[in-house]
């Protein structure tokens, strides 16, 4: 059976992944050929948006749904900004687990961790005993929910997850998060989407920009707002277009 993780590593040009992923993975962009670009985009947005959060002083990350480790996980962007800074990775897929060790050595003076946990179950994550041995939820937190809200299809509950887990954190934490979306898709387009999700063919749930700005409810936004991810405070002029990518990113502060 494909799993995220592992279709995601497989279009970012990994190793980490079986026939069942690349299959799942193939039939994806056959039906959307830019789905390698946008992959790549979402995990350039992630590169920059931890660095900014490092930046402007956080030094503490949640990353749920991480994936499999690629160049470039959370903690090294951090950490390059601040040695200290402290990650914990969490993932439901087993196959992290085996790698977790890749995303658990970092700065020595910083601290990573790794927990294996269904976001649909934010209670235990918060309630694990490594997430406290990583994290102090006294001090600012950025919570990382990179291309992993579109799995959950229901908008209630997605919302409340993210909600409760915020609840969690203290007043100045960031919510980074990325969603797949339709809004610049061809009517052919979403009509292939409507027929891969109701077959069960693609598990990921496509949002407009009001569905996604719904998990940033009473967050601050930070500037550019809700853009496609290859337009989140882009690097270069050079990048492909916001129908390319179909993702839309955002970094939101909490008062």
């Amino acid at each position: 059976m494909a799993h995220p993780a592992r279709r995601y590593n497989y279009w970012l040009g990994g190793k980490d992944h079986f026939a069942a992923d690349r299959e799942s993975g193939d039939l994806h962009a056959k039906a959307f050929p830019t789905v390698r670009i946008a992959a790549r985009e979402n995990r350039d947005f992630l590169r920059r948006s931890v660095r900014f959060l490092a930046e402007s002083g956080i030094r503490q990350f949640l990353d749920i749904g991480t994936g499999l480790p690629v160049p470039d996980n959370t903690h090294e962007i951090a950490q390059r900004i601040d040695p200290t800074s402290r990650v914990l990775y969490v993932d439901n897929d087993p196959i992290v687990m085996t790698h977790s060790r890749a995303l658990t050595i970092g700065s020595p003076t910083g601290r990573t961790g790794y927990v294996e946990a269904d976001l649909r179950s934010p209670e235990v994550i918060l309630e694990a005993p490594e997430l406290r041995a990583v994290l102090n939820l006294q001090e600012p937190v950025g919570l990382l929910l990179v291309a992993v809200l579109h799995f959950l299809h229901d908008d209630t509950q997605a919302q409340g997850i993210v909600r409760t887990l915020l609840a969690a954190l203290p007043p100045g934490s960031y919510l980074v998060a990325s969603n797949l979306t339709l809004d610049y898709a061809s009517p052919e387009q979403v009509a292939k989407h409507k027929e891969l999700l109701a077959s069960g063919r693609t598990d990921a749930r496509a949002r407009n920009s009001a569905e996604f700005g719904s998990f940033f409810t009473d967050l601050e936004l930070v500037s550019p707002g809700i853009v496609a991810v290859s337009d989140w405070r882009p690097e270069s002029d050079e990048r492909p277009t916001a129908a390319d990518v179909s993702i839309y990113g955002a970094v939101g502060r909490t008062t």
